[in-house]
């Protein structure tokens, strides 16, 4: 059964995903939307467990721990109005978030890029970007050792502005729209960002790359004015072109404008479906700031 609308918090009872689990609780509250929290127990624990105690009850034990891990994060003053569904899984931790996902009908994953260590850890650095290769549905992304608002007020706190890098493709239009929308309800504003690699000539004066780099900035800076131009007056949004290594740049921007988010696409494949590519997983890597990566479709 489908639940209609869901954010899904995959939990290794680490403090970041601790922090995790507060913006997915601040997300569902504000949009009325089910909170899931799922935790992933490794097959070999629970082959182990089913050996010397009987099937089901280290899946009992992990439910356990996973509604006293929420009731101690929130200290006892519970999220008002938020229908809470904890589930337990066996299996690779990305390949069960995502099944889950699917299953549950999760509108979003909320998940840190860093997890536990010790046995029962996800592997969350290479878990999260296993997740961000195939998923249908958003991510966002919270950094290692961030604390997690308690309202929505802090929420806005912590974002400030929204950092948008786009690279002038047809799913420019989407992230922008996506973006937006955020920078609207949250009342922050909006800073899109392209950033032009510069062009390297295999053999020296070969190239006109003076030239080159100039009408590549010219396009760059015209898209991103339309794009300015097609968003609402109730967002301040302002347009941004830089030359230098994209995932680089886009990280140190953010960092230098006080942005506390960014809204990346996930590039997609023909024959592969969304797959994370190399300048978001790199701005995951460089980037200590929320980040919501969008697939595709």
């Amino acid at each position: 059964m489908h639940v209609t609308h869901a954010v899904l918090c995959p939990i290794d009872f680490s403090d970041s995903s601790r922090g995790a689990l507060k913006f997915a609780a601040a997300i569902a509250a504000h949009f009325g939307t089910v909170l899931t929290l799922l935790t992933v127990n490794d097959p070999l624990l629970v082959e182990a467990d089913e050996m010397a105690h009987g099937p089901g009850r280290l899946a009992d034990d992990a439910r356990g721990e996973l509604e006293r891990f929420y009731t101690d994060t929130f200290a006892g003053d519970l999220p008002a109005a938020i229908t809470t569904a904890f589930l337990v899984a066996a299996g690779q931790p990305a390949a069960e978030i995502l099944r889950q996902s699917e299953a549950h009908g999760a509108d979003l994953i909320v998940m840190s890029s860093r997890g536990a260590t010790g046995v029962r850890k996800l592997f969350f650095g290479s878990t999260t970007e296993r997740v961000l290769r195939e998923t249908t549905v958003p991510v966002l992304v919270t950094p290692p050792g961030e604390a997690g608002p308690a309202t929505l007020d802090e929420v806005r706190e912590t974002v400030r502005r929204i950092a948008v890098p786009v690279d002038l493709s047809v799913a420019l239009d989407r992230q922008v729209r996506v973006a937006s929308a955020i920078a609207e309800a949250l009342s922050v504003p909006l800073l899109l960002l392209h950033i032009v690699e510069p062009v390297r000539a295999m053999v020296p004066g070969h190239l006109h790359t003076a030239s080159i780099d100039g009408e590549r900035r010219d396009r760059a800076e015209r898209r991103l004015h339309e794009a300015v131009e097609a968003l609402t007056p109730r967002v301040r949004t302002e347009g941004l072109v830089m030359f230098g290594e994209p995932a680089e740049e886009i990280a140190k921007i953010a960092q230098d404008r006080g942005a506390g988010l960014i809204v990346m696409g996930l590039h997609a494949s023909a024959m592969l479906g969304s797959r994370v590519g190399s300048v978001t997983y790199r701005v995951l890597c460089l980037a200590h700031m929320l980040v919501l990566a969008l697939p595709p479709r």
